[in-house]
């Protein structure tokens, strides 16, 4: 099929099952595991450098511009010191190693060496072809990365192409949209579909005190209202940042085809929802309270 036939939201879709598979990793104590072998035994240190070893051993500047919504005192308390403790390398090195126990443990053997899994990473492969570097630094720092030669590692390595390459781009429409790191999380928590506080504390080193500063200037845009709910100017916003962010995100998808997102969509929610029955997330981790 040509690119014309590519209805405008199938990329997000598609994105959204992939990123569920990939998401799994930040979950999963076998990167815990595989880190606290080296050292890096802190759960915030051993996410800060999953994802940002393949930037190399960057400082703390660095991690909180490309990861956006992460308060800088937390990144700072342990980067660049975890690069003291582990290199960039071992660390991917280790990266890899809890990739491949989590896959397994999560999709089972069956599904690993399955032939869909070998066709869903030559699909995901594709549509990596038509990504852009410009101005995308954490897809730009994951595309130098050799692709595995294992196949489920081969559609983990996609997925993080895939991944990145939209976060980027959704982080140029938030900073746009003149939302920074703290309020695009409240904005996204208040449509249901994005992290409870209690997690956005937990994970990203923010406190309730601002967390009630953030809800309140927003709700001085009038983008929030004194509920914590989104107006409908809020409501609005969002749709708009979602869709500028499909707009930069279409290429691969429009690379790979109309046939070729439609499979890709199937397989990846196939693997994806393995996943979640197998209990790959917190249950109280999506939703506003």
């Amino acid at each position: 099929m040509t690119a014309a036939t590519l209805e405008p939201r199938a990329g997000r879709r598609c994105h959204n099952v992939l990123n569920s598979l990939h998401a799994t990793s930040y979950f999963a104590p076998e990167p815990g595991r595989e880190l606290g072998a080296l050292g890096i035994t802190h759960p915030r240190a051993v996410n800060f450098a999953v994802r940002a070893a393949a930037l190399g051993p960057v400082g703390a500047g660095v991690v909180t511009a490309t990861f956006y919504n992460y308060k800088h005192d937390l990144v700072a308390r342990h980067v660049p010191a975890v690069w003291a403790i582990a290199s960039p390398e071992d660390v991917l090195a280790a990266r890899a190693r809890a990739v491949d126990g989590t896959l397994r443990r999560l999709l089972g053997e069956a599904v690993v060496t399955s032939p869909e899994m070998a066709e869903a990473a030559g699909l995901a492969l594709r549509a990596t072809e038509a990504c852009s570097r410009s101005a995308r630094p954490l897809y730009s720092a994951h595309a130098d990365l050799a692709v595995p030669e294992e196949p489920h590692l081969a559609y983990f390595h996609a997925t993080t192409l895939l991944r990145e390459h939209r976060g980027d781009g959704h982080l140029a429409v938030l900073m746009s949209a003149g939302l920074d790191g703290l309020e695009a999380v409240v904005t996204h928590t208040a449509t249901g579909r994005g992290m409870t506080p209690k997690w956005v504390f937990t994970t990203r080193g923010w406190s309730q005190e601002d967390w009630d500063a953030a809800s309140g200037r927003l709700r001085e845009r009038g983008l929030l209202d004194d509920a914590g709910e989104l107006t409908s100017e809020g409501v609005a916003l969002r749709e708009r940042i979602e869709s500028e962010t499909d707009r930069l995100d279409r290429a691969p998808y429009e690379h790979l085809g109309a046939e070729g997102v439609g499979r890709l969509t199937e397989l990846g929610a196939e693997f994806a929802r393995a996943a979640v029955a197998a209990g790959a997330f917190p249950p109280d981790l999506l939703g506003r309270a």
